[in-house]
């Protein structure tokens, strides 16, 4: 984050997104070219730590990643993604303004308004850009625009991918996010170490998907609000808003993660579990401090519980604090997971279209079970389990065969309200005997 008074557009951008909820916010990062980006692979690692081999194809991940009109002012921060957009699609400069100018105004309408009435939705949001995005660059160049988003917010463009099998157990020392079930595990050397319940990006900011990496822990993050007429409340424009203050949206701690994610802290306990930011994994101050600890540790760099204290006692001193070696974090969506022998099904909040039999019988292929080969009884539940599962944020159901970039119409009033609760059950538990034994570990030590 730039914290100076005189900010860059990027920078405004950036602060916007942390200033549009009342005590919660996630943002942008511009590039640093002296270094590799929050996405790339790391070749000097401690034992255990290692990354996923690169994928140059775009994935079938990729290609349902959704892409709203936040999103896509996000990538805009960074001027390098303009450019390369001018260079690789043919796009004009003309285009390349009108695309920020209205990517830009759908931010600045946000707001948090009527939460509980709010209809907002990842699909509406994802149809409305696309609709947007090819009144500017006709179909077929939107497409490869969007295509384009897709692939850089999966950090594919970097060689980030996503696990390869339904629910798999990494090998190495990583940090794995799966989204729909709100959590966070720190693995080493191919163990579970530890568990932190989350909160993620809202629906118009939806988590990304895919391997980045953590390099730095950026201890007092200060916050100046920039000179802008949405800029309103107990906060002024220039004037910094320190480390610990209650209006500061980014808590005591922020870890990049890559463009345009952080893992920050300053939430309260009633927003994990829920939507909570912009893009970003949401956490508690005291667990961010555990989750830094921690981090700092099996990248090989020494911070005690103790330098963390002192370093958020010293309120008025930015600390940003280089990793030993880059730890792998691993952004995942899946709604269906075989954890600890137990099949879950969660809810399908980013309208993905995950929950679909066809996505059930291949995880449970993965493990050895076929679906058609279970009881007609314990077919029968599970089956209304996944429909259950497969509604969106607001209870609605989600279309399996709609892609999210569809141009289906939601009946969202589309009013620049964003959705912050999710309403009903959250996800659906089977015991199967077939699965005893397999899959992803159980949470450890859940910290919350």
């Amino acid at each position: 984050m730039i914290e100076s008074v005189s900010l860059p557009r990027q920078a405004k951008i950036l602060l916007l997104f942390l200033y549009i909820t009342t005590a919660i916010g996630c943002g942008t990062q511009t590039t640093n070219t002296n270094e590799p980006s929050g996405n790339l692979a790391v070749n000097t690692q401690p034992a255990g730590v290692n990354t996923s081999p690169a994928m140059p194809e775009m994935s079938e991940s990729s290609a349902s990643v959704p892409v709203t009109l936040p999103v896509m002012d996000a990538m805009f921060a960074d001027e390098a993604f303009a450019n390369e957009a001018k260079s690789s699609l043919q796009i004009t400069d003309q285009e390349i303004q009108r695309l920020k100018d209205i990517s830009r105004n759908a931010v600045l309408q946000l707001n948090d308004d009527g939460i509980e009435d709010d209809e907002r939705s990842t699909k509406s949001s994802s149809a409305d850009a696309k609709k947007k995005i090819e009144e500017v660059l006709g179909a077929d160049k939107a497409s490869k625009f969007i295509s384009m988003i897709q692939r850089k917010w999966n950090g594919q463009d970097e060689g980030g991918t996503t696990a390869s099998a339904p629910s798999s157990v990494p090998t190495d020392t990583r940090v794995v996010v799966n989204a729909p079930a709100y959590r966070m595990d720190i693995f080493k050397e191919g163990k579970l170490h530890k568990s932190y319940k989350i909160g993620i990006g809202y629906p118009e900011f939806p988590l990304p998907q895919g391997l980045r990496k953590a390099s730095s822990i950026i201890f007092n993050p200060t916050w100046t609000p920039p000179d802008e007429p949405w800029v309103k409340g107990k906060v002024q424009p220039g004037k910094k808003v320190e480390a610990g203050s209650k209006d500061n949206p980014l808590g005591p701690i922020k870890i990049p993660i890559g463009l345009p994610s952080l893992i920050h802290g300053g939430k309260a306990p009633a927003r994990l579990g829920t939507f909570a930011s912009h893009g970003c994994v949401g956490l508690t101050s005291p667990q961010i401090q555990d989750f830094a600890f921690e981090l700092a540790a099996i990248s090989g760099q020494n911070i005690s519980l103790a330098d963390i204290k002192g370093y958020e006692k010293a309120k008025t001193e930015t600390k940003d604090v280089k990793l030993a070696n880059a730890v792998p974090v691993e952004l995942r969506y899946e709604t269906i997971t075989v954890e600890d022998g137990v099949l879950k099904i969660y809810r399908d909040v980013y309208e993905r279209g995950t929950n679909s039999e066809d996505n059930l019988q291949r995880v449970l292929q993965s493990f050895g079970v076929s679906f058609d080969g279970m009881d007609q009884a314990q077919k029968e539940k599970i089956l209304a389990g996944l429909k259950q599962m497969a509604i969106d944020a607001q209870g609605d159901p989600v279309d399996s065969s709609a892609a999210a970039n569809s141009n289906s119409n939601s009946n969202s009033n589309n009013d620049g309200k964003v959705t912050r609760n999710i309403k009903g059950k959250k996800e659906i538990s089977f015991e199967l005997p077939q699965l005893k034994g397999k899959g992803y570990p159980a949470a450890v030590g859940m910290k919350m």
